[in-house]
């Protein structure tokens, strides 16, 4: 009985020494998880808990735009080894998937775990994938209704969509039937890359589209200033799923608040550590959106933003 009574303290103390290995894997450029408005959230909560970087835990950050490098990077993370690897993004969610079964992996941002094969359901993910699930499954449709708010009369939209993200096909879906019974034309145009995206708003531009939605994406995140200026350069209403594209002059933004997913996201990471299996952590949704304006770019398309609309909104940019 002795020696049983031992064996509970020294387990303890082996798992109070060890220094725990994160993985974050994201599907942007991240030079300083410290530094980026989104993902430093998670640092920071992982303070909160009580985790101390370099003493008890360390992050091993990897970034990369393409699917072959996230692969690549994800197996590296795998053959470190890490303790759990925090994904960004399906994409990466998807190259973390690739890589392993076995270690757990904690979504940050996915827009559909279920219909892209991450997770069995959301209240019993049943494999080594948990975490958040950054869209509700009509979200698309609420993009279309800011913009439809925003533009009256609008009846031919332009989506612009990333066939590499597993997560737009229910978004697409989720325009298509807010849009049915209203009678709007939906134009889809798939785009990933900086010349897409440009090709993408040439063709946009010279049909009879009058609005334009960018789907939630990190290629879009990116490129937040190029779909900005190009919206404006063909005098083209642009909603996006990413706040910081008011800030670089985009019209309109509709979607979760990324920042609180990460936070969220440690208290995965720390259940795990504490032995919890990620197969019966129910993964949680977005609970906090947030809509913002520009007022400015509002008024160089000549637009009057409803004051329905601006009562709603979390930020107005003037």
């Amino acid at each position: 009985m002795a020696a049983g009574g031992l064996c509970v303290p020294l387990a303890q103390a082996q798992r109070q020494d060890k220094v725990w290995r994160v993985g974050f894997l994201a599907a942007r450029e991240v030079r300083s998880i410290h530094a980026d408005p989104v993902f430093r959230a998670f640092p920071g909560a992982m303070r909160n808990l009580g985790y101390v970087e370099s003493r008890n835990f360390v992050i091993e950050l990897r970034f990369a735009e393409s699917r072959e490098r996230l692969d690549a990077l994800a197996a590296e993370l795998v053959a470190l080894p890490v303790d759990v690897i925090v994904a960004a993004g399906a994409t990466a969610v998807r190259a973390a998937q690739k890589a392993t079964r076995t270690i757990p992996i904690v979504m940050g941002t996915a827009g559909d775990p279920v219909g892209s094969g991450f997770v069995r359901s959301l209240a019993r993910p049943g494999g080594n994938i948990t975490g958040l699930t950054d869209a509700a499954s009509d979200m698309g449709f609420k993009l279309l209704d800011v913009l439809l708010t925003a533009v009256p009369g609008l009846d031919h939209v332009g989506v612009l969509f990333n066939p590499a993200n597993p997560s737009h096909a229910t978004f697409l879906a989720s325009i298509d039937d807010g849009a049915r019974p209203k009678r709007v034309k939906v134009r889809r145009i798939a785009a990933g890359s900086g010349s897409e995206i440009e090709d993408a708003f040439s063709v946009l531009g010279k049909e009879s589209v009058r609005g334009v939605i960018a789907l939630p994406d990190p290629a879009f995140i990116r490129r937040q200033r190029q779909i900005a200026e190009l919206a404006a350069k063909h005098r083209l209403p642009c909603v996006s799923g990413f706040r910081q594209y008011v800030h670089v002059g985009g019209l309109m933004n509709y979607g979760p608040d990324f920042a609180d997913n990460f936070r969220r996201a440690a208290a995965y990471v720390d259940r795990i550590f504490k032995g919890a299996n990620p197969a019966e952590l129910p993964v949680e949704q977005s609970t906090r959106f947030e809509l913002a304006v520009n007022l400015s770019t509002a008024r160089a398309l000549g637009l009057t933003i409803p004051p329905s609309l601006l009562v709603r909104a979390d930020e107005v940019v003037q």
